[in-house]
């Protein structure tokens, strides 16, 4: 049973797919998928009719072979500020289910799915279960499941043996509790083409990355009812001039994933400069990141993008009276976002020079960026035993090897400013020192 607040959330998110669905449901045999397998691997695919073009026989990897099954479905993709954080939230509830209530237990596995069509729009976003023994109980549990949560006919698409040797699946509606679920079609998967960009690229900016402050403080004001912090937020971010301007002292920014040495670095340059040490987020909004943390990845971002606007008030006043340095900014904002929205290896990654690595034009940027980087065996031996409280993104880093390469890389393709690597391997001190002296010989008058 959900409590009133849950249940009324619950109620507005429905309505709101209800506006959704109808417009997304035409054309399903246009559409293709792209699930992220083992290993960070991507396999695309789409569904041909029964007079439709054969296409590629080759069974996806995503998909398990008999006794196993495989289940799909998804949210529509919002158009709008209100719509986006409700699908968001939707599709939280969704992932939460799954994880806790799930029959598979152990022997199966939830991977992200996203839907696009022809001409490479997202259309949903969504999820592949795969159920290593194929449990009939699983089918029931995704059936009661999407009834209770989405609008009627909510689609369910199951995989199962074709004709020839090929992977058929067939479309049910779920119409809600207690009723039984009507076949809508069926097609044949197909292995697709690689798409020339990665079909979540076109969705990033204003979803994962926000370039204004206004695109982020959009996406706030629509939680305001459903997150009360969020109103605290923004009145925070509202008593911050919009163009803050930078002092006569440099700005120093140092970025790097943990266990880079940015804590000895930050310091060592703080002494050495006679410098303000700032951390983002802001100790002021502090109390409130666990709470915006366990939101879905479009909330979390607008709040960490509205810290650094909040931040670069900070910054202004400081820089009139010394250096800056600064523990992360908005690079490190923006490369955890598009690392993880982006599934698959880097090769996935937005080309070099796209937009979403252009710092915003309206947040204070700094004067020089520096990029700690380790070997991943130097930054797992320094990680041992710190015992320090890891966000999602950092308890990915340590699992995902390949994660970890997303971030780096989007790290190095930033843009104005870029992002100066400092390879810190090395004895920490002599990294401290190599730091300071790249900083001296960047801002001339130190």
């Amino acid at each position: 049973m959900l409590p009133g607040s849950a249940a009324g959330s619950l109620r507005l998110l429905r309505l709101t797919m209800d506006k959704l669905l109808p417009a997304n449901q035409a054309g399903w045999l246009e559409r293709s998928f792209v699930a992220e397998s083992s290993r960070a691997e991507v396999a695309y695919f789409s569904l041909s009719g029964a007079d439709g073009q054969p296409g590629n026989p080759v069974r996806p990897r995503c998909f398990l072979p008999p006794p196993g099954r495989c289940y799909s479905f998804g949210v529509p993709v919002a158009p709008t500020p209100r719509e986006r954080v409700r699908a968001a939230r939707l599709q939280g509830t969704l992932q939460r289910r799954l994880e806790q209530e799930a029959p598979w237990g152990d022997r199966g596995r939830v991977l992200p799915l996203l839907c696009y069509g022809r001409g490479g729009a997202l259309l949903e976003k969504g999820f592949l279960v795969q159920d290593e023994q194929g449990l009939p109980e699983t089918r029931a549990f995704l059936e009661e499941l999407l009834g209770a949560l989405l609008p009627a006919p909510a689609h369910l698409w199951v995989y199962e043996p074709g004709e020839s040797g090929r992977l058929g699946c067939a479309l049910w509606g779920c119409k809600g509790p207690g009723k039984e679920s009507e076949l809508l079609g069926r097609a044949s998967v197909v292995a697709a083409e690689e798409p020339q960009s990665h079909p979540a690229v076109p969705h990033l900016l204003g979803n994962a990355v926000f370039r204004s402050r206004e695109a982020a403080r959009q996406v706030l004001e629509e939680c305001t009812s459903i997150i009360p912090e969020s109103r605290l937020i923004l009145e925070l971010v509202d008593k911050c001039p919009k163009h803050p301007k930078k002092g006569n002292f440099p700005v120093i920014v140092i970025e790097g994933l943990d266990g880079t040495g940015k804590t000895t670095v930050t310091h060592f340059l703080k002494d050495s400069l006679n410098a303000v040490l700032l951390r983002t987020p802001p100790s002021c909004v502090s109390q409130w990141r666990k709470i915006f943390d366990d939101e879905p990845p479009i909330i979390r971002r607008a709040f960490y993008a509205l810290t650094n606007y909040i931040m670069a008030s900070e910054i202004a006043e400081a820089s009139s009276k010394s250096p800056v340095i600064l523990d992360r900014y908005w690079h490190s904002t923006a490369a955890y976002a598009i690392a993880t929205e982006i599934t698959g290896n880097v090769q996935n990654l937005p080309p070099p020079h796209h937009l979403v690595y252009h710092w915003p034009d309206d947040l204070l940027s700094p004067d020089i960026v520096l990029l700690l980087t380790v070997s991943p065996e130097e930054r797992v031996r320094r990680l041992q035993g710190r015992g320090i409280e890891k966000t999602r993104e950092e308890v990915d880093l340590e699992a995902n090897d390949v994660f970890r390469q997303k971030v780096e890389e989007s790290y190095r393709r930033m843009e104005n400013p870029t992002c100066r690597i400092l390879d810190a391997n090395p004895p920490k001190e002599g990294v401290a020192k190599a730091a300071l002296h790249l900083i001296k010989n960047h801002c001339r008058f130190l």
